[in-house]
């Protein structure tokens, strides 16, 4: 067909509309693309800039300041100081021996620590910092950052790290942290995360450890742009994690550190608790340690030596040491044979020196014996054969119910390491333990504390404080947790008759006070603030009845540890008791003459809260009282006054 001229126009108009249409898109579609362009190139050019190489851009955890922990008073236990580190990421770092050995040549590292870093790099992942050197100057971190080209992955970092004031003074209460270990990792299921933390600091031992959760706080986290080198160029982002919640205690500074000077050159524990709520005031274990040695990384040669130390100062004697509690148990078996009705007040026992049982003899510590002795008197002057009657009368199971219910025998729920359960056996224990039946003798030598009884002295001065208030208290160490109080437990009356509780607290009050009582020179002068107490001597070694033939051998003939342990028990003022306090002295041979006279000290440095006033001790002793207080080594020096009012 042959086109006409008008067709021809037609066609051609059609093709410039579509032409137009086309080309109109196009333009669009391009000035589409290039504004995208620009607001990718220019307006975000920096975040696409980084997305486009995500591996210069790291996410890292922020560590949270870890709660700090307060006496009663407010005084700081344990808190945070700034500390510089150098931290090295595998993955940034083309050779990090090669680094390493050019960052040993601008700061002092340690071959040791070298070893450690390279180890632990092999051990997390390539990306997880690894802490090469803590602790550096501020000089370090100068050198480091302007060397930062020629040190890739390296990167200083600020942080904190655990201090403790006042040293060895809480040593064994608030315990010490540091770095997570394999083993505690091991122990957890869902580990978090900021356990992954290179060195990241946990709680070890005492509060520090039993607290932990509390005291941890959680991780916050921050965004980093590293460049090609892997040094750090800025900081895009940052959430900050919560802290970890502040803890104080019913301990007190002073008094405790009072404690342990007073404990000073012997291995020993005293403990003082308060009769009404059962808050911990003092709990001191002597020999003692810094933990801040630990913190910082105790030296072989210094941990060798607390290890080799006879006198144990890692442990807590406190809580975790258990021993024969020797006559501070008598009130446990009179407690016991006076509820069974197997003897009443007034009755006597005629002690000859010593009881004959199945063709063997157990000895009175007074060979010559006390004579005819009632329950007052048996433990005014601490009569044994007095007791072995009421434990044949009254038997091992009754005694070990009353002594659970003064607390003995008991793991009670405190924020410390390995607290003791100690042991109160029963019939039922050495037939179950020892596969062997229970004898006579068995009641007999556990009538005093000896045998198989153990206790700490944590234990007895919960016991202490059970005979002074009648009530089932408990004990109690953390006071409040971000000031929120923590409960008080115990104050319902225990389930004995208070003429008999009344009973022993006369004989108590008399051994320090009456005359011929075994803790007569430990007495308190001060009116109203007389003590009640009982001495313990608890033996550690066997005397064969050779030995008693030719001579029992002195204690002061013997090596230091087979000597026998020195006990004392006690609370004030007698008539209206407000303290209990337990002084356990390792092979210090005897209560009366050296554990009384360091809870007398420590009672009433606790009654006064301050260095005790001479006038309150015997006018004989206050030359000798002076001179002690003058040699003890305090954290704030108190000179004794003449005269001073109570608090």
């Amino acid at each position: 067909m042959r086109r006409t001229p008008v067709d021809t126009e037609k066609s051609q108009k059609k093709i410039t509309r579509r032409g137009l249409l086309l080309g109109g898109a196009q333009v669009a579609m391009a000035a589409v693309l290039v504004g995208r362009m620009r607001f990718m190139q220019v307006d975000q050019a920096d975040e696409y800039r980084m997305l486009a190489d995500e591996n210069r851009i790291n996410m890292r955890l922020i560590p949270p300041a870890r709660g700090l922990v307060f006496d009663r008073k407010g005084v700081l236990l344990a808190g945070n100081e700034q500390n510089y580190s150098i931290v090295l990421v595998r993955e940034d770092a083309d050779d990090p021996e090669a680094v390493l050995d050019r960052l040993a040549k601008l700061i002092w590292l340690p071959p040791e620590d070298r070893a450690k870093a390279l180890e632990e790099m092999r051990r997390r992942s390539p990306f997880v910092p690894v802490t090469v050197a803590e602790r550096v100057s501020w000089e370090d971190i100068s050198e480091v950052a302007i060397n930062a080209p020629a040190l890739p992955g390296i990167s200083p970092e600020m942080g904190l790290s655990r201090i403790y004031p006042l040293g060895a003074d809480f040593a064994h209460v608030v315990g010490y942290v540091g770095p997570v270990s394999d083993y505690d990792l091991s122990l957890l299921e869902n580990p978090d995360p900021l356990l992954q933390i290179p060195r990241f600091q946990i709680g070890k031992t005492g509060v520090e450890n039993k607290l932990e959760a509390e005291l941890r706080g959680s991780a916050g986290t921050k965004r980093i742009e590293v460049n090609a080198v892997g040094r750090v160029m800025r900081e895009l982002s940052r959430e900050e994690g919560e802290p970890g919640a502040n803890v104080q205690l019913t301990v007190n500074h002073a008094l405790q550190n009072f404690a342990e000077a007073r404990l000073a050159g012997e291995s020993a524990a005293a403990v003082v608790m308060d009769t009404r709520n059962g808050d911990i005031l003092a709990i001191a274990s002597a020999p003692s340690y810094d933990p801040n040695k630990f913190v910082r990384g105790i030296s072989s040669r210094d941990y060798n030596a607390l290890l080799e130390d006879p006198y144990r100062p890692l442990a807590n004697k406190t809580a975790q040491g258990t021993y024969p509690p020797g006559s501070t148990f008598k009130m446990v078996t009179a407690l016991a044979a006076l509820e069974a009705g197997v003897i009443s007040l007034n009755e006597t026992v005629t002690c000859r020196g010593y009881l004959e049982v199945s063709n063997r003899r157990f000895h009175c510590w007074s060979r010559g014996g006390h004579g005819r002795v009632d329950l007052v008197r048996s433990l005014k002057e601490s009569c044994d054969v007095y007791f072995y009657e009421l434990a044949q009368r009254v038997g091992i199971d009754n005694i070990a119910v009353m002594a659970k219910k003064l607390g003995l025998g008991i793991r009670h729920d405190l924020p410390l390491s390995a607290v003791a359960e100690g042991l109160i056996p029963t019939k039922a224990w050495k037939q179950e333990v020892r596969g062997a039946e229970w004898v006579v003798g068995d009641s007999i030598n556990a009538s005093i504390g000896q045998g198989f009884v153990l206790t700490s002295p944590l234990q007895l001065a919960v016991m202490s404080a059970r005979i002074a208030s009648g009530n089932a208290i408990l004990p109690r160490l953390v006071r409040s947790i971000d000031g929120v109080e923590q409960p008080v437990f115990g104050a319902e009356p225990l389930d004995i008759d208070p003429d008999n509780l009344a009973a022993v607290r006369q004989g108590m009050y008399e051994v320090v006070n009456g005359n011929r009582g075994t803790a007569g020179s430990s007495r308190i002068v001060a009116e109203g603030l007389q003590m009640a107490g009982k001495t313990g001597t608890s033996q550690v070694r066997n005397i064969t009845a050779a030995e008693r033939a030719r001579g029992v051998t002195r204690n002061e003939d013997l090596p230091w540890e087979r000597r026998d342990h020195a006990l004392f028990v006690a609370y004030a003022p007698a008539q209206a008791p407000e303290l209990a306090v337990s002084v356990v002295v390792e092979h210090g041979m005897g209560g009366s003459t050296a554990a009384a006279p360091i809870a007398r000290d420590i009672m009433l440095a606790a009654l006064y809260d301050d260095i005790p006033p001479l006038d309150a001790y015997p006018s004989s002793q206050r030359g000798t009282i002076r001179s002690r207080f003058e040699a003890m080594t305090l954290r704030e020096p108190l000179a004794p006054s003449e005269g001073r009012s109570r608090a």
